[in-house]
């Protein structure tokens, strides 16, 4: 060690005792070995049992030597010894095992459990008082100690462990356990006395309660009504006291209801209700509702719904004066309220009171003017105006104050920005039912000088009608149009008001001039209306000339089909050009006589539109044409021209072609006119109706091994190449195979 160097190993032989690598690490973690299952043993004599018992120690003794912590490891061993009926080893163990850990609650469960099994009752009591006395806190051994005293039958001794478990204050489950016990035993005054240590202790309102509903079972009332009146006055009369007393206040009240003391209880709500926010007896206002609909009138069953729902809207309107949803609800309970009232003749004042009070929850209501100018935040807050001047026009008869509040709403609604037309059509209205006409006319004209809209026009228009004040209704009319031409139901109903009049010559220059405008919503209603008038009056032929100028116009397939059927059904003849009808006869017995179609114009207008469609290479509106072509064919014509119209349908055929996007390979249901393959290449086509005519027969006929689903003709561009370059020979053999 001089020189630094470190020392020199001398005796390089084995130590004696060898320790293994794995047994280290099993001590120094505290590891317990895997047992191995040994097969089992059968013991002859006591030298074999001695012998057992001494390596099963010996092995117990090596495991809680190196896990010495480890509470399960000495619980093993000593429930294994109370096993073997060696008790003073197992106390011996438990002992041990308690000078290692004496707060394990398991420990001295487990402990106390052995002795009660060997049936050591004494050891088991010295047990549980050593346990509650280190660990008064843990209830669990508590209620281990006071259940072996009441098992044993010893009364006074689980009421002395009671007594000091009570010293330490514990949770309301002891006391209530100790309660329970005096009633099992018929000691109700004890539990009584318990009762009112337990309230001294822990004075809360449920502990109040559960005192006086135990002397109200055991029949004291006056006692119950004792305790409850001692727990108010503990309480006090303020405000925060009789909030936090609510439970108190509603037990009370129904041990009353319950005792038949209706006004008593009553009494005691209403006190309660008094000194508490209505915001915070919603629980409170409950019961009382209960307790009226149960005992109450008519009158204070009302009056107690009117109240707690006061309190949930004041709340709702509170958080969000803009919820108008909360404010209808409110004002409607108000008035609710005031018709209630009326109905059983209230008095004067009460009916003033009533009044003033749904005026304030309406002033309040309104005076939440939603935020910006956008329509959508006023559409709610409008109706509240709107119920309001209602409100005063027929519940109170206040017609200045009504006509105030309409002033009021129309000066507060933006109308630079938006309005509203059921506003000023309520307004109108309003000085209509007072009789005052011009005022009401001045209303509609002030408003539509100010904010023109349609609905504005619709009910200006709907009053001069009822008022049969039909020239100025023309003239409401004319400003609409100047308002809005390109409205197609403004010039409808214009149309329809002149033929109603009998004006039809007035009723033709309105459609006309509306036909004639360039921009249109929705032209195709005003052109049907016109045509339809026409055939109401009879004039086929302008009705006629109404669609070629239309066809002139759009031509679309549906106007073709309209055109035809119209030249090829019935329309009922004018009643003043029946020459056979009788004077004398009423006129619901009158058959309704009918002008035959002309089925060849039909055909005409039909065969227009095919040519006119495919001259603009339109395949789905040709189709379209030809299905209803064929339906009425099949109604007015023969069976040839069925067959005509059947021959113009096309052929649905898959088609191959490369797609320019992937390059890939895709199949296409395509339509195959017969005018136009025949046009462009006859042989083709030939060949493809052989083989679509052949598919068809396959079909019907129902070949075996044929499918069952139609099957189309499939034919690639490279087919199509062929086909139009074969000869007479591949017809002839496609015609043979067919």
């Amino acid at each position: 060690m001089q020189d630094g160097r470190a020392p020199r190993i001398k005796n390089r032989a084995p130590a004696a005792i060898q320790i293994t690598f794995e047994q280290l690490l099993r001590e120094a973690q505290g590891i317990r070995e895997t047992a191995v299952r040994s097969p089992k043993q059968r013991l002859e004599d006591f030298e074999e049992l001695s012998e057992y018992r001494g390596r099963k120690r010996k092995e117990f003794e090596e495991r809680i030597r190196r896990t010495r912590g480890n509470i399960k490891e000495w619980l093993q061993y000593a429930n294994w010894e109370s096993s073997q009926n060696e008790f003073a080893r197992s106390r011996s163990v438990f002992e041990r095992a308690l000078d290692v850990d004496p707060r394990s609650i398991q420990l001295w469960l487990n402990y106390s459990e052995m002795e009660l099994k060997s049936r050591n009752v004494q050891h088991a009591r010295n047990l549980f008082d050593r346990a509650v006395t280190l660990l008064p806190r843990v209830d669990q051994l508590w209620y281990k100690y006071v259940y072996l005293e009441e098992l044993l039958q010893n009364i006074p001794g689980a009421r002395q462990v009671f007594e000091r478990w009570m010293q330490w204050e514990p949770e309301d489950k002891a006391w209530q356990a100790y309660i329970k016990l005096e009633e099992r035993y018929q000691e109700l005054d004890r539990a009584s006395s318990i009762y009112e240590r337990w309230v001294a202790i822990r004075p809360e309102p449920r502990v109040w309660v559960k005192w006086a509903k135990f002397e109200e079972e055991r029949g004291r009332v006056d006692k119950a009504r004792e305790v409850f009146q001692t727990a108010l006055e503990f309480f006090g009369d303020g405000e925060e006291q009789v909030e936090r007393a609510q439970a108190v206040f509603s037990a009370f009240a129904k041990m009353e209801t319950r005792l038949k003391e209706f006004d008593r209880a009553r009494v005691i709500y209403n006190f309660a209700l008094s000194r508490i926010a209505r915001s915070k007896s919603a629980g409170l206002y409950t019961s009382y509702t209960k307790f009226e609909k149960q005992c109450g009138t008519q009158n204070t069953l009302e009056s107690t719904v009117f109240a707690k729902k006061r309190i949930q809207y004041e709340e709702e309107v509170t958080q969000d004066g803009l919820n108008f949803d909360s404010w209808f609800d409110y004002t409607r309970l108000e008035e609710i309220a005031l018709r209630d009232l009326r109905r059983e003749v209230g008095s004067q004042e009460e009916l003033k009171t009533a009044i003033g009070r749904v005026r304030e929850v309406y002033e309040r209501a309104v005076a939440h003017v939603p935020p910006g100018d956008e329509k959508k935040h006023w559409r709610r807050y409008i109706f509240l105006w709107l119920d309001y001047a209602l409100f005063e026009e027929i519940e109170t008869k206040d017609y200045a104050r009504a006509r105030q509040v309409y002033q009021t709403a129309v000066q507060l609604v933006p109308h630079k920005r938006f309005t509203f037309a059921k506003l000023w059509a309520m307004f109108a209205k309003f000085e209509l039912r007072r009789l005052d006409l011009p005022a009401a006319r001045k209303i509609f004209g002030a408003a539509i000088g100010m904010c023109p809209k349609e609905g504005l026009f619709k009910k200006y228009i709907e009053l001069e009608i009822e008022l049969r004040e039909f020239d100025r209704v023309r003239t409401l009319y004319e400003k609409y149009i100047e308002f809005d031409p390109s409205n197609s139901s403004s010039w409808i109903r214009w149309a329809e008001l002149e033929a109603q009049l009998q004006d039809f010559p007035r009723t033709r220059a309105i459609f006309e001039l509306g036909v004639a405008q360039q921009q249109l919503a929705m032209p195709e209603i005003l052109w049907k209306a016109f045509i339809d008038f026409e055939i109401a009056e009879g004039e086929r032929e302008r009705a006629a000339e109404l669609y070629e100028r239309l066809i002139q116009l759009s031509g679309h397939v549906k106007v073709w089909i309209a055109y035809a059927l119209f030249e090829g059904e019935a329309i009922p003849i004018p009643r003043e050009e029946r020459e056979d009808e009788e004077e004398g006869e009423e006129d619901e017995e009158l058959e309704v006589k009918m002008a035959p179609g002309d089925p060849v114009k039909a055909r005409a207008v039909f065969q227009r539109a095919y040519n006119d469609l495919k001259s603009k290479r339109l395949i789905d509106e040709r189709v379209a044409l030809l299905e209803v072509w064929k339906t009425f064919e099949e109604q007015s014509g023969t069976p040839e021209d069925v067959a005509k119209v059947e021959g113009m349908k096309p052929i649905i055929s898959k088609r191959r072609r490369v797609d320019q996007e992937n390059g890939q390979m895709v199949e296409e249901h395509v339509f195959v006119f017969p005018d136009d393959e025949k046009e462009i290449n006859p042989t083709s086509f030939k060949f493809l109706q052989i083989a679509h005519a052949w598919a068809q027969k396959k079909k019907e006929v129902d070949i075996p091994g044929a499918t069952s689903s139609s099957k189309d003709v499939e034919m690639d561009e490279n087919d199509d190449q062929s086909s139009q370059g074969g000869d007479e020979d591949d017809e002839k053999s496609s015609g043979d195979e067919s």
